[in-house]
């Protein structure tokens, strides 16, 4: 997340949800982390949780 939308929303990460197809489901900001990449891809099928590489 840019320094300017963080000092805007007050979160220093946020994890969005989506269909799959840009419609957001659930949004959630955390206001601190320790998380070490700026931004992670997962994909979640038929109950597993996967990396780009595994989908």
């Amino acid at each position: 997340m840019s320094k300017k939308k963080q000092d805007f929303t007050g979160y220093e990460a946020e994890i969005i949800y989506t269909d799959g197809n840009d419609n957001i489901l659930e949004k959630h900001g955390y206001r601190a982390t320790d998380f070490p990449l700026d931004k992670l891809r997962l994909f979640f099928v038929n109950d597993t949780l996967m990396l780009p590489s595994e989908y």
